[in-house]
């Protein structure tokens, strides 16, 4: 195996360990506030943004494993206050859910997790806007 493809694997191996991947916010001027993060679960992806939007946090969870109709367990956390609870369920075309609110904005920081359980499996994502 060459050096290129061992540092590249090698890459994809930390990517995939840390289970997150922060990405920069797009160059558009409308979402130039919006923060990002996604990784992998171990049967899927997930992505999470947030971004304050008329004195709130706007912020939208989704996981994607490519299969229709499972339930996921779904928790959301505004610096640990819990803001909801609920199930998503992956449906067609894409097996993907994705759920999202508006919050108060706390006073300093916002760190929001998402968190979705399926039996054993547990795809978590954070920011902080």
């Amino acid at each position: 195996m060459n050096t290129t493809r061992m540092a590249a694997l090698a890459a994809s191996a930390i990517t995939i360990g840390a289970g997150v991947v922060a990405t920069a916010p797009p160059a558009s001027a409308g979402d130039a506030d919006v923060v990002r993060a996604s990784g992998a679960c171990a049967t899927g992806t997930w992505k999470l943004k947030a971004k304050h939007d008329d004195g709130g946090i706007e912020w939208e969870f989704e996981v994607d494993t490519n299969r229709n109709g499972q339930r996921w367990q779904v928790r959301v956390r505004d610096n640990g206050d819990l803001i909801m609870s609920g199930v998503g369920v992956t449906s067609a075309p894409s097996g993907s859910f994705e759920i999202g609110r508006t919050t108060a904005d706390k006073a300093g920081s916002d760190r929001i997790v998402a968190r979705a359980t399926r039996g054993d499996v547990v795809c978590v994502g954070r920011v902080t806007v």
